[in-house]
């Protein structure tokens, strides 16, 4: 499956988690998984979590806005992180896919890592073991307003729900199947958190892919990681939410 170009192509961008000014709490993620290829994809997961509800947040100490500038240094840089690296990723394309179903176009979005409503500033980044040179786990952040950030999450779950029969999209590298959709635990971190699983599917095999989504006042933490080796659902190293944590208190 090294060549494996998953229905997914777009959620491929490698995006997802960080979490920005003054974020705090736990995480209940499992151990960082390291890549084996040059994908965004993360060994398979030996157990599958169970959906839990939302965790009390602890609150933020800053609800300003973000610049680009200030995004750019609140993510996690090299030495943050015990065991990884932190490198560039590039701006997402500026056409993505488009979900057939209304109700699950904010899944697409962040997919194409673009929440909406639309950031007024962003910040990309790749995490990678450091003995490893495929990304693991990408990261954004983006700024909304605390309004609109509340905004994304609240239609993310309204979306997983609507959508957890699946759903197809076209745009990007072509038209990509999800065939199902679920929630999965979430982080004890920030303002208010999310996490869930979209399946994608490849000439028939499941492609798990994983988000995380942490709101700290008006600025979100994204962070994705996939499994493009079978159908065990990858998780989020608890490593990079707790250094992003401690980096941002």
């Amino acid at each position: 499956m090294t060549q494996r170009r998953t229905a997914v192509a777009a959620a491929a961008l490698a995006l997802a988690v960080g979490l920005t000014a003054g974020c705090g709490g736990e995480e209940t993620a499992a151990r960082p998984q390291q890549p084996k290829k040059e994908t965004a994809a993360a060994r398979p997961a030996t157990q599958v979590p169970t959906p839990e509800a939302p965790a009390s947040p602890s609150p933020t100490t800053s609800q300003k806005d973000f610049s680009k500038a200030e995004l750019e240094q609140a993510i996690l840089s090299n030495g943050d992180a015990p065991g990884f690296n932190a490198g560039p990723l590039g701006a997402p394309p500026s056409q993505g896919e488009s979900a057939d179903k209304p109700e699950c176009a904010p899944l697409t979005a962040v997919i194409n890592g673009k929440p909406e409503p639309l950031a007024r500033a962003s910040a990309y980044r790749q995490l990678t073991g450091a003995k490893d040179d495929p990304p693991a786990v990408s990261e954004f952040l983006t700024a909304h307003g605390t309004q609109g950030a509340a905004t994304v999450l609240s239609r993310l779950r309204t979306a997983v729900e609507a959508c957890k029969n699946g759903f197809t999209a076209s745009g990007g590298e072509g038209p990509s199947t999800y065939r199902s959709v679920k929630a999965l635990p979430v982080a004890k971190v920030g303002d208010d958190a999310f996490a869930y699983q979209v399946t994608g599917d490849f000439e028939g095999d499941p492609v798990p892919l994983v988000f995380q989504v942490v709101r700290c006042g008006g600025t979100l933490a994204t962070y994705y990681t996939a499994n493009l080796e079978g159908p065990a659902t990858p998780q989020i190293p608890r490593v990079l939410l707790t250094a992003q944590v401690a980096k941002l208190s």
